[in-house]
Formats: structure tokens, C-alpha cells, sequence
């Protein structure tokens, strides 16, 4: 039986039944990763430890990305 898990995204709830890592997170909303920011459970998170970095329950994620302007 799979285990439905909880997680915040921007502050928003989201609920998986399924393993997705943090890379697959950030594809998955089709965000440019290399304009962004992830911040995993209140530490700033490295890209080489995205796709080995699976979603728990309740864990807190916060994606900002890079604006340039002028």
C-alpha cells in the first residue's frame, strides 16, 4: 500500500503517493533551474543533491527564482 506524503511548496499543501525527488519536483512545474533557488527544510540546497534528495512527509520547500533587470 503506498503512503500518501504531505508537502509544502511555496507555501502551498501538495500531497504525492509516489517517491519524486527535489529534480523531479523542478521539472515537474517546469521551472529554469538555473535561475532559481531551493531552499529544502530551511537549508539552502544544492543542485548536485536534487536528484538524490527525495520528498518526505512534511517537508518544506521554497523555490525563488533569479529576475534580471535594470
Amino acid at each position: 500500500m503506498t503512503q500518501i506524503k504531505t508537502f509544502f511548496l511555496n507555501n502551498e499543501k501538495y500531497a504525492i503517493n509516489h517517491n519524486i525527488s527535489l529534480y523531479d519536483l523542478v521539472t515537474y512545474f517546469n521551472y529554469n533551474e538555473s535561475l532559481l533557488v531551493l531552499e529544502y527544510n530551511q537549508i539552502i540546497f544544492d543542485k548536485t543533491n536534487w536528484k538524490s534528495t527525495f520528498i518526505k512527509n512534511l517537508d518544506e520547500i521554497e523555490i525563488v527564482t533569479i529576475v534580471g533587470g535594470g
